[in-house]
């Protein structure tokens, strides 16, 4: 027999957890279904937090290489993997562990298992199954779940093993499937060639590393790995990272990282890898448009050129879910798809592949679902962050963005001189903030906050008010009026601000 929900969640990545806990919250009943044996998608076991663990231990191996300038006695006499190792699980299982206990202390049914159909379910459910006790609810959907067996939990650390085939029946259904690593075009992930995943695997850091891609994944990398010693190269297609970022933000990154002693090689063109049968592999490319075959070997080969949405499966299309060209779910503002009673949210979608994006959709298509009537998620109010060291943060437009909105005017580009702060003088490394503000056509002559660009080693937190000033559309005047503490970094912003609004103090 079937048990019925009021919404089935395919994917228990941040774009399904968060459908779960704030449909639930609103008093639906919920199941949410996941083939990992943990929750938390990519984000939590092999992608943000992962990462950001090693990141963090390899941020202070970079603080006692520079013990020395400032007047203190220090020194890295080596990395214990196996700490580190046990420090980064740690940290993953206590984030997966307090995720699975907050979906069970909401109600949220958990199916460990494999979703392999979608298709229109047949008959209603009991009244007393509604969420909002108005009468039954249609079960306009079916979804089948096989494993070996699979479980379900209502408890968050008591399995209860069911069927090695299930049927879950609801009124609407969310995809939330996540994406993978995307391989080199000429050729496949196997041997020292590797993806993310395997590279946050490694039981140690390699001497050297090639890493291919000019992206965050790319750039984090290099800088974590570059702080713990490794010889890294970064081959990049064009002449910056981050190339579709504001271009001076992009530059300084780069700059920063050729000061730090990354090899970046620019404007290059992958044609072959040779992985062969003993260690390391190398990489063959050609540079500026000439044909000359280059080579450089590393210990590990870091593929990082983006990621392809997890949709290939015939049970999506059988459903009437359609794609677009790119393998993205097509869906309007909100999250539907073609399909009736089908969501998606996360990466399937075409936009920001970044955790809290997914975290809004969820909770906009949860909200929609139980009736509410949510605003969609602004795509350019989505804030980017690359945790380098310095770190790198977005939100809003560039000021060629801002200049081809036809309800935008008066575009206007200001950059800080961020060694002109004191914090930034102190932390050893350079830095860049733009703004970029602009008058819109509803508002002549009263410009705002469209866009903020930071190079700062806090930008992924200064970045946070920054999407208050551009998602609020605060007026440029009101914005530069806030009071920033003294001596922060925070300053930078509000200096920025100072000088857009053609008052600068501590600037020209």
């Amino acid at each position: 027999m079937a048990e019925f929900f009021d919404l089935a969640i395919i994917g228990a990545g941040p774009g399904g957890y968060s459908a779960a806990l704030r449909a639930a919250q609103l008093g639906l009943s919920v199941a949410l279904i996941e083939r990992d044996a943990t929750l938390g998608g990519t984000c939590l076991n092999r992608g943000c937090i992962p990462s950001k663990a090693l990141i963090t231990a390899t941020h202070t191996i970079d603080t006692v290489h520079r013990a020395a300038e400032l007047g203190v006695q220090a020194r890295v006499d080596g990395i214990d993997y196996g700490r580190l190792r046990d420090y980064r699980r740690h940290i993953v299982d206590t984030m997966t562990g307090g995720l699975a206990a907050l979906l069970a202390h909401r109600g949220v049914t958990v199916f460990h298992g494999a979703a392999t159909d979608l298709r229109p379910a047949t008959g209603t459910s009991d009244a007393d199954r509604s969420h909002d006790g108005a009468g039954a609810r249609t079960a306009n959907l079916a979804v089948t779940v096989v494993g070996d067996p699979v479980e379900r939990f209502r408890k968050a650390d008591v399995p209860e093993p069911m069927d090695s085939e299930i049927v879950i029946e609801a009124s609407d259904v969310v995809l939330a499937t996540g994406a993978s690593p995307r391989p080199l075009p000429c050729h496949p992930f196997a041997g020292a060639l590797i993806d993310s995943t395997q590279a946050l695997e490694l039981d140690e850091f390699p001497a050297s590393a090639v890493i291919v891609g000019a992206g965050a994944v790319a750039i984090e990398f290099a800088s974590m790995w570059n702080a713990a010693g490794v010889d890294v190269t970064l081959l990049i297609r064009k002449d910056r990272v981050l190339s579709g970022w504001n271009r001076r933000t992009a530059a300084t990154l780069t700059r920063e990282l050729s000061r730090q002693g990354v090899t970046v090689v620019k404007h290059t063109a992958v044609t072959r890898v040779d992985t062969g049968v003993n260690l390391g592999a190398t990489v063959h490319y050609t540079q500026g448009g000439d044909d000359t075959d280059h080579e450089v070997y590393g210990e590990i080969v870091l593929a990082a050129i983006g990621r392809d949405p997890a949709t290939g499966f015939d049970w999506m299309t059988r459903a009437g879910v359609t794609l677009d060209g790119h393998g993205y779910v097509e869906t309007d503002p909100m999250g539907r798809t073609r399909a009736p009673h089908v969501w998606a949210v996360g990466d399937i979608t075409a936009g920001h592949a970044l955790a809290h994006r997914a975290f809004e959709q969820g909770m906009t298509v949860a909200e929609t679902v139980a009736g509410l009537d949510p605003k969609p998620v602004d795509e350019t109010t989505v804030p980017q962050v690359v945790f380098s060291h310095p770190e790198a943060a977005c939100v809003g437009l560039t000021g060629r963005e801002a200049e081809a909105e036809p309800q935008l005017t008066n575009v206007t580009e200001t950059t800080y001189p961020m060694l002109g702060n004191a914090r930034m003088l102190m932390s050893g490394v350079g830095g860049a903030m733009t703004i970029i503000s602009a008058e819109r056509a509803d508002r002549p002559g009263v410009p705002v906050v469209v866009g903020v660009h930071i190079v700062a080693p806090v930008a992924s937190d200064l970045i946070a008010e920054a999407e208050q000033l551009v998602g609020n559309r605060v007026p440029l005047s009101e914005a530069a009026r806030l009071i920033h503490p003294h001596p922060t970094f925070s300053e930078t912003l509000g200096e920025a601000l100072l000088k857009a609004d053609g008052r600068p103090l501590h600037t020209r």
